[in-house]
């Protein structure tokens, strides 16, 4: 029996496959995980028959159909990358495949891998979504399709006829929203991506681990300090991270911001209590999102709903999520009716810390908001943190001793904030430090500090010295 021997080109083909393919699968798997995460949150497909009707029909239905149902996938580390990496590999395959009809193998190689490096760079692109590369890929299988007809006549015809099908199943070949037409990754944005994930997640020991290299950015030192504050960490380690002011312990929530400054916004606040800014933070984003939807932000409002008492809203949105594929369980677990003694408690908790105050506001007044948790729950401690880091943030000594309280929390920054403004009420004396819980070494530090302030660069003491030689 005679063995199927590959020749020397195929040889090359199919190794230069391969070699993209893990090559792609790499990347994407361990230096780019989130980014295509992302893009999962920013989607949904609901198993609807009528769902499907009504959003997948026009010009380029299937391409939307097939680039939705893969973006599903994109929420597991796994099946992420190897989406990508199999459409990238197929894009070089076929791209080769047509080349050799014109051209030798190792021009057509050239051609073909070109356009492998293309389209991969491309998918790096922060807004791009996988649709341009299944309509590029689809397209180029129309062409090969038609370079199969041997006769002239008959391949005119069919060319024509599959030029019409892909501008009516693929949609036009050349659009505006097809994204840049060449993409850089962005290593450290895709680090800023993943703690936005991650603190979406409630994985604040994976957010501490993301945040380990502090990168200097306002949304990385939020997510440091929203994690550090649920793991009752902020008073202590608050200074251990690069901060910019009270934006990196709460940002504002607004049309005329970002989609992904939107979304991270909110994670503070609901954690926090407020379902009000939870809830504008959710709409505003799923309306702003690149196809005005998003798993995420459907999730959000079903617990801000959920907690918010609004269950006929809520059974709205987990109606939806119960007929997809990675969320249905938990949306059916969430359901009120159907819901276990776990997700109650859970529940009754959030409940409890919500405002008294039945009013429409907004995230520009951050003090009243966290003034106003605390009155509707004095034992919300998350709300306490936030606001004592708010006032020394805003370097606010004043209302800082109003609210604290030293049988409420005890942290370094705070008692270093109190030896401050005790010192500009000349009041430093260890009697009235002992009356705010500051011991006597605390003191002496102080004294040590300015001797050697650099030495002390995680103190409040460092801060606020900075802040008053920047004035």
């Amino acid at each position: 029996m005679n063995r199927l021997r590959l020749t020397e080109p195929t040889r090359w083909v199919l190794l230069a496959s391969v070699l993209g393919f893990l090559v792609a699968f790499g990347f994407f798997q361990f230096a780019y995980p989130y980014h295509l995460i992302q893009r999962e949150q920013n989607t949904l497909f609901l198993f609807d028959w009528d769902y499907i009707c009504m959003t997948y029909r026009g010009s380029g239905w299937l391409a939307r159909f097939l680039a939705d149902f893969a973006e599903q996938f994109f929420r597991l580390p796994v099946a992420a990358p190897l989406v990508i990496a199999s459409l990238l590999t197929a894009i070089g395959y076929t791209s080769y495949r047509i080349c050799r009809i014109f051209m030798e193998s190792k021009p057509s190689m050239a051609v073909a891998a070109a356009l492998f490096v293309w389209s991969f760079m491309r998918e790096t692109g922060n807004l791009y979504i996988t649709r341009y590369t299944i309509v590029f890929l689809g397209y180029l299988i129309l062409i090969l399709t038609a370079l199969r007809f041997r006769k002239p006549a008959v391949r005119y015809a069919a060319s024509a006829l599959l030029a019409l099908f892909g501008i009516w199943a693929l949609g036009s070949p050349v659009h505006r929203d097809y994204g840049k037409l060449w993409g850089i990754p962005r290593i450290g944005y895709d680090r800023v991506m993943g703690l936005d994930v991650e603190t979406s997640r409630e994985n604040w020991d994976k957010v501490l681990k993301l945040s380990a290299k502090d990168l200097h950015m306002v949304e990385a030192s939020y997510c440091y300090n929203l994690a550090q504050a649920m793991k009752g960490n902020l008073g202590q380690k608050l200074f251990n991270h690069s901060q910019s002011g009270t934006a990196t312990l709460l940002m504002s929530v607004a049309t005329n911001l970002s989609t992904f400054t939107n979304t991270l916004a909110g994670e503070a606040w609901y954690q926090l209590g407020d379902m009000t800014i939870a809830e504008q933070s959710a709409i505003i984003a799923l309306q702003a999102s690149p196809k005005h939807t998003g798993a995420r932000y459907i999730v959000r409002l079903a617990q801000v709903n959920l907690i918010s008492g609004q269950e006929v809203t809520a059974q709205k949105y987990l109606g939806m999520l119960s007929k997809t594929l990675f969320y249905r369980k938990w949306a059916l677990r969430m359901m009120p009716g159907l819901q276990d003694e776990a997700t109650q408690r859970h529940l009754s908790r959030a409940r409890s810390r919500l405002a008294r105050t039945d009013m429409v506001h907004h995230s520009d007044n951050p003090r009243a908001i966290l003034t106003g948790l605390l009155e509707a729950d004095p034992s919300n401690s998350l709300a306490r943190n936030y606001l004592l880091c708010y006032d020394l943030m805003s370097y606010d000594l004043d209302h800082f001793i109003r609210d604290y309280s030293q049988d409420m929390i005890k942290a370094h920054i705070y008692h270093e904030a109190v030896l401050i403004w005790l010192s500009q009420q000349d009041r430093m004396t260890e009697q009235d430090a002992a009356l705010y819980g500051v011991e006597p070494s605390t003191i002496d530090q102080m004294s040590w500090f300015f001797r050697r302030p650099d030495s002390y660069r995680t103190t409040y003491w460092y801060y606020y010295l900075n802040a008053i030689n920047a004035n």
